[in-house]
């Protein structure tokens, strides 16, 4: 039996010696099964889903709870029409996934005729909770809401007291950014039309092996200084980058190493990049290069020698938020010009490092980020760049920049403009406030860690020269 026959045994029999000790891993592999249950329970589900009335859904959620209905919706959106392969046929229903603070964006969200699904494996984290009481307000109808939850959570409770439709209790030894085969991921996908058995399967038929040689190629890359991963994939697929950069980014970056994930949908080389073209045929094969890649991230951390399941820094920026809103008014924070970045980040970065961007502004600006992201990896000579909203990334990359290696150069950029005045019920701050005060505790952090950041006040990210 070869290397990768021996790691997909132990992985099987749920052997936490694969990581170094005191590894969380015994209450966090239950995501092994999971597409075994989810398909045998895929009929029900889709009943279940077949009785709501709502032509849309609204997902409040972050990080694991949110990126993978991202992707449902999207590889559909991007597809032929409500008919394509993977939807059941009729009309289809669409999915708007929430997953910021930003007032422009949250005051925008219609609830007018959106079926709401709350996602929170802890049923505490702070963004789905003041996303809800925003959306109680406006929609105080129990009949229109399903939560998705571990046992036990305060999440799971309130959906009792309030009589919500449904609560979806997941099995808890799951963690967030390897749950999308589970209800986090499945319910929404039932929602959607896809076929959840068919997903499943898929995820069951995956070849292990060869996702054991994925991760370990990976490991091996990374301990040779080849640690940006960039993982190219089909244009129809690009919100796939979205999920498993999360995935990467959160299992590995820790105890100063990691995989960068650089997600795109062209090639981009270097002498630090390991590439990884990733093909799908059809909407179904989301299903094994989902679970393709939990295993080969898992195993990647098995060759790093660090914990894949665990986050250790992600409380931090948290920690520093909380302290922001303990003492309002906002503090005041010098910000840098637009003009002059460029030349800023070509004076600042060093062979083997990657820029990121980090953007608190609202949605709606996918195209433009993206070209700014394309813009600093030309003018640095085809750096890696990576780019994603604040405060989403927080609960994604945000464990890399902290715990990873000492190679990233941040950029955060943060509304010029901070928007309507969007009410938080129950909270003495608003949507403004908080997005400002989570984009101050994270300056904060990456600080504390020595990290290099220019922080830039922007009204439209092509000011950035």
């Amino acid at each position: 039996m070869d290397h990768a026959a021996n790691l997909i045994d132990a992985l099987r029999r749920r052997d936490a010696g694969l990581w170094p000790a005191g590894n969380v891993a015994p209450d966090r592999l239950g995501w092994i099964e999971v597409p075994r249950r989810m398909a045998d329970e895929a009929r029900g589900l889709a009943a279940w889903a077949d009785t709501v009335d709502q032509p849309r859904v609204v997902l409040l959620g972050m990080g694991g709870s949110s990126l993978g209905p991202a992707v449902l919706e999207s590889v559909l959106d991007a597809g032929t029409g409500p008919d394509g392969a993977g939807a059941r046929r009729g009309e289809r229903r669409h999915l708007e996934v929430c997953d910021t603070t930003h007032p422009a964006t949250v005051g925008a969200v219609d609830l007018s005729d959106a079926f709401i699904l709350v996602s929170s494996k802890s049923g505490t984290t702070l963004e789905p909770e003041v996303l809800l009481d925003h959306a109680w307000a406006q929609v105080p109808d129990p009949s229109r809401y399903a939560v998705v939850t571990d046992p036990g959570t305060p999440l799971a409770a309130l959906a009792r007291d309030r009589g919500l439709a449904r609560c979806f209790e997941n099995p808890p030894d799951i963690g967030g950014r390897y749950s999308v085969l589970s209800y986090f991921g499945m319910v929404p996908a039932a929602l959607l039309g896809y076929d959840v058995a068919a997903l499943c399967e898929r995820a069951l038929d995956t070849d292990l092996e060869e996702a054991a040689g994925l991760g370990m190629a990976m490991g091996e890359a990374a301990l040779a200084g080849r640690d940006k991963v960039t993982v190219v994939v089909p244009e129809r697929f690009g919100a796939f980058g979205l999920w498993v950069e999360q995935l990467i980014a959160e299992s590995t970056g820790k105890q100063g190493t990691g995989c960068v994930p650089v997600p795109t949908v062209e090639p981009e080389d270097g002498p630090d990049r390991h590439v990884v073209p990733v093909h799908f045929d059809e909407v179904e094969d989301l299903g094994e290069q989902f679970y393709r890649w939990e295993v080969a991230t898992a195993l990647c951390g098995h060759v790093l020698a660090i914990d894949p399941f665990d986050e250790p820094n992600v409380a931090e920026s948290k920690h520093n938020t909380n302290e922001v809103l303990g003492a309002l008014p906002l503090p005041t924070v010098p910000d840098e010009g637009a003009a002059g970045t460029l030349d800023w980040l070509a004076a600042t970065v060093r062979p083997g490092d990657y820029v990121s961007v980090q953007a608190y502004v609202p949605f709606g600006q996918d195209a433009a980020l993206e070209a700014l992201r394309r813009r600093i990896r030309d003018h640095l000579e085809g750096m890696a760049v990576t780019a994603g909203y604040g405060p989403r990334f927080l609960h994604s990359t945000g464990q890399l920049h902290k715990g990873g290696p000492d190679t990233v150069v941040a950029l955060q950029l943060v509304s010029r403009d901070p928007g309507p005045v969007v009410p938080i019920p129950g909270k003495p701050y608003d949507f403004a406030t908080l997005i400002a005060a989570q984009a101050i505790g994270d300056h904060r952090s990456l600080v504390a860690h020595g990290r290099r950041v220019r922080r830039v006040a922007v009204g439209d990210l092509g000011e950035i020269g």
